[in-house]
């Protein structure tokens, strides 16, 4: 089925965060599907080949409105992925208050049901013996961290809203396209560079990015309103993660263990440095916080409910190890 085709249930997707690492999977999996898209953009976007671009913001939701009305469903990926203390204000208004926003405006268009990006941070952490699953809400605090304290609230939001929605919760996504990149993407750059020879005791989910991009898909044409599905991958400790993406990058496969005391310390110094200078964090506190945390998960109830099958974790990693290298990002 071409993009021109009606998809299944028929109707226009407005997808918000089209531009984005995981947002532009999600607009690559609706069009093969068949749906139509309308892309919400805030500044100049190469969109894809027919796809209608809406120039607008998340946070002036009710001149969306008119554009909504000529959709029957809203997929809202936007978000804004960061650790650094300078973007708080901006993570608080994008992330919380512009998921209620836009939320409020497709209940006002008349949109039949919404899917909303949540995030494995808005899980609680958990051993590898006994996986987080949607029941598994992480604490209202969250550590006192920003980015993740964030995605919690939008998730909540989102579920409060007076309108159909179901969530979907990515783990750690990697593959093509990580442009930023993000913090995982990060590691798996800084890796190949040969910078970072030692790891924390955590361990996490990852997940390609295809296969988060299909989650979505799924979960608005078989998702059940109100409920929340984990897009995981296979579970890694950090070590292995390490030595996966090294294998992968052609590099030794040499991960030390680091103290948590140590991490703790030269992000703390750090921080006061982002403090002075205004910059970025180079060790985020949050980064070092979650390092040492087991977050764990299990896609079942994704692949029970919506058919959800997550490909090759170790495939993933060697397409974004791939997509780096071609565009520079390894020199």
């Amino acid at each position: 089925m071409n993009s021109a085709q009606a998809a299944p249930g028929g109707g226009d997707v407005f997808l918000t965060g089209a531009s984005g690492f995981v947002g532009s999977h999600v607009l690559e999996a609706l069009l093969a599907r068949g749906y139509r898209v309308r892309a919400l953009a805030r500044g100049p976007w190469d969109a894809p080949s027919g796809v209608e671009v809406v120039k607008g913001d998340l946070l002036a939701p009710g001149a969306l409105t008119p554009a909504l009305r000529e959709c029957r469903y809203l997929v809202h990926t936007a978000a804004l992925y960061s650790f650094s203390p300078r973007d708080r204000e901006a993570i608080a208004a994008v992330n919380i208050r512009g998921t209620a926003g836009i939320l409020e405006a497709a209940r006002i268009a008349g949109i039949e049901r919404c899917v909303v990006t949540s995030s494995s941070a808005a899980l609680a952490p958990a051993t590898a013996a006994h996986p987080a699953d949607e029941t598994a809400w992480a604490s209202a605090d969250h550590r006192g961290s920003s980015y993740h304290a964030s995605k919690l609230a939008g998730e909540r939001e989102a579920l409060r809203a007076p309108i159909a929605v179901t969530t979907v919760l990515p783990t750690a996504p990697v593959g093509p396209g990580d442009h930023r990149p993000t913090p995982t993407g990060k590691i798996i750059v800084d890796l190949m560079r040969g910078r970072m020879p030692a790891t924390l005791g955590g361990g996490m989910n990852i997940v390609a990015v295809e296969d988060v991009a299909t989650a979505h898909v799924l979960a608005l044409e078989r998702g059940r309103s109100g409920e929340r599905y984990i897009a995981g991958g296979v579970n890694l400790t950090l070590a292995e993660m390490w030595r996966l993406i090294s294998r992968a990058a052609g590099r030794p496969e040499r991960a030390f263990r680091l103290p948590y005391a140590i991490a703790a310390t030269a992000a703390r110094v750090d921080a006061v440095r982002v403090r002075v200078t205004g910059g970025i964090p180079a060790i985020p506190i949050e980064g070092a916080r979650m390092g040492r945390l087991e977050m764990y998960s299990t896609s079942e109830k994704a692949t029970r409910e919506l058919g959800y099958r997550p490909s090759s974790a170790d495939e993933a990693v060697g397409r974004a190890v791939r997509w780096y290298r071609e565009h520079g990002y390894a020199a």
